[in-house]
């Protein structure tokens, strides 16, 4: 389902479910549980956006240290599974998912999910979603005792009932990563105790940070198409573009035509570099039309060519990715790649990828940033000058410094 169907969803279905279970589980005495710990499993409810799941990263560790990687699990949009897989914290069999490919299928799936996590008596539930009211749901479904998340108290953020034990505030001074650990942390104190919350937080730079290796054979076929793509019979030096972003807003894209300008410049810098457009099955056609605009024989459409796994290797197999802020400047920062990511409504200093090799352009205008939290990620700007600021030049000169910096990255290739 497209992403405008989601919200709407969530928000006419979501808006009266959450009131009314809210209403019931004050009618029912489901009061506030007293207890701490986790008890012996968690689940992480996070249905959409895989990028942000990466961020998730340190989090999902610290359960794992908690209850035993065996003991937590993950519920997921049936699409956004693979990037749980990769992250390698949680078996694959404890990944419940909901297939969302129409809105009947999804509602009878998420029937399905509700009843497996039931049966599994989970402990402890973990709301990852910011403010959504169908993740809300699922966590009170869940059978779970205990359960964390977001509630917006004096009227930050969308309603969404109360249904949760352990009431969160939202942070916006605190990185994603940081809000996902101390959803985690919060398990150890009692629900009474919440909105304050007298945690410590590590700093940024101390959460652990995912790693995702490739196998050989996933290296060789990913050669072999860059290979195939190149006409070339050895894997030629990659920068990688990614020019498209996810529906969940637009207003991320920089310019088509920078990104064509970006690739001819790049290419007539360095004679025996490869520029490869990458994306989804979906975005295959506009990057074609975009590798056409290039005309470079040194120029590749790779878009729709390589399976998610794949795109990890292309990633740890290339020098440098380009992209607007989006999922693949998180998935990058599991392999080697430097990444170079180009933001506008969304702020960095809560958004970026956690990686010492991902460097980030902001014009930081005074109406950026315009989305949050807080607004449901929802902007009324019709006119994203915050992306348009950011120029060529820019890109560039910033694109061949970490492409001269780490060349010893092609010897994996």
């Amino acid at each position: 389902m497209k992403m405008s169907l989601l919200r709407s969803v969530d928000r006419w279905l979501g808006i009266p479910m959450t009131f009314l279970l809210s209403l019931a589980r004050t009618c029912f005495g489901w009061m506030y549980q007293a207890g701490e710990g986790p008890g012996r499993s968690i689940l992480f409810v996070k249905l959409a956006e895989q990028g942000s799941t990466v961020l998730a990263y340190a989090a999902l560790q610290r359960a794992a240290d908690m209850v035993g990687r065996d003991n937590v699990y993950f519920l997921a949009f049936d699409n956004n599974r693979f990037i749980v897989d990769a992250l390698d914290v949680i078996p694959r069999e404890n990944v419940v998912t909901i297939d969302e490919s129409s809105l009947m299928v999804a509602m009878l799936s998420s029937l399905r999910a509700v009843a497996r996590l039931r049966r599994l008596r989970i402990d402890a539930a973990i709301d990852m979603e910011f403010f959504a009211r169908s993740s809300a749901v699922f966590t009170l479904l869940s059978g779970a005792r205990l359960r964390v998340g977001l509630h917006r108290f004096a009227g930050g953020g969308a309603y969404r009932g109360d249904l949760m034990t352990h009431r969160l505030v939202y942070n916006p001074h605190l990185h994603t990563s940081q809000v996902f650990y101390s959803m985690v942390e919060a398990l150890d104190y009692p629900g009474s105790a919440f909105p304050t919350f007298d945690l410590q937080l590590p700093a940024l730079n101390c959460l652990a940070l995912p790693r995702h290796q490739p196998n050989e054979s996933t290296l060789a076929a990913t050669r072999d198409i860059v290979k195939t793509a190149a006409s070339t019979d050895e894997m030629p030096p990659l920068i990688l573009l990614n020019v498209n972003c996810s529906d969940l807003l637009p207003m991320r894209k920089w310019d088509t035509d920078s990104y064509i300008a970006l690739a001819d410049r790049l290419l007539a810098q360095y004679q025996d570099l490869y520029i490869a457009f990458t994306g989804a099955p979906s975005e295959a056609e506009e990057a074609g039309r975009i590798t056409d605009a290039v005309g470079s024989s040194r120029c590749l459409n790779l878009a729709g060519k390589t399976s998610m796994e794949q795109l990890l290797a292309l990633y740890t197999l290339s020098r440098v990715l380009v992209t607007n802020d989006s999922g693949p400047a998180h998935f990058a920062t599991m392999t080697t790649i430097h990444t170079l990511t180009l933001f506008g409504p969304e702020t960095p200093a809560l958004f970026a990828a956690n990686s010492p090799r991902s460097h980030v352009i902001w014009a930081g205008l005074a109406c950026s940033p315009c989305v949050s939290a807080y607004n449901n990620r929802v902007s009324t700007c019709r006119d994203n000058r915050c992306m348009q600021q950011i120029t060529v030049d820019q890109v560039f000169n910033k694109t061949c410094e970490l492409y001269e910096n780490n060349m010893e990255l092609a010897a994996i290739a």
